[in-house]
């Protein structure tokens, strides 16, 4: 699905996002995806225990490969404090890059601008740990 160098360059944009905020980032790619693309991001949200940072400030963003569907979820403690249209606005940049056929670069994007949330609402902390993996996940 994506080459070494793609995941590389997304893993590399979520390292530089997670420098600035507590906040975590996943990115996780699947292939197909039968059910609603929420419930599927809801339920990958789930597996990779995203539910389970300490300030509840994890974010997912899921991408559906062949069916070319797109999902990003944030965790309770950032959709208590974000607009509703900053999860739909993010969703836009993403699929401007993706119309473009410029997947990685679409994805990185989005990360980019989710970190600077998680910045302005959960800035990084002295004590700060990464409480996830910033690897690229697959189904």
């Amino acid at each position: 699905m994506l080459t070494k160098n793609e995941q590389s360059q997304i893993v590399a944009a979520i390292q530089k996002a997670e420098k600035t905020t507590s906040g975590e980032i996943r990115v996780h790619i699947s292939n197909h995806c039968k059910e609603n693309v929420l419930d599927a991001a809801a339920n990958t949200f789930k597996q990779l225990k995203l539910h389970e940072t300490t300030l509840r400030n994890g974010t997912l963003i899921y991408v559906v490969m062949k069916e070319k569907k797109l999902a990003i979820l944030g965790d309770a403690g950032i959709n208590a404090l974000v607009s509703e249209d900053f999860w739909e606005d993010t969703l836009d940049l993403m699929r401007g890059y993706f119309r473009q056929g410029k997947l990685v670069e679409g994805i990185c994007k989005g990360i980019e601008q989710v970190g600077v949330l998680l910045k302005q609402y959960f800035p990084a902390r002295p004590d700060d740990i990464n409480e996830l993996p910033d690897e690229v996940s697959f189904d």
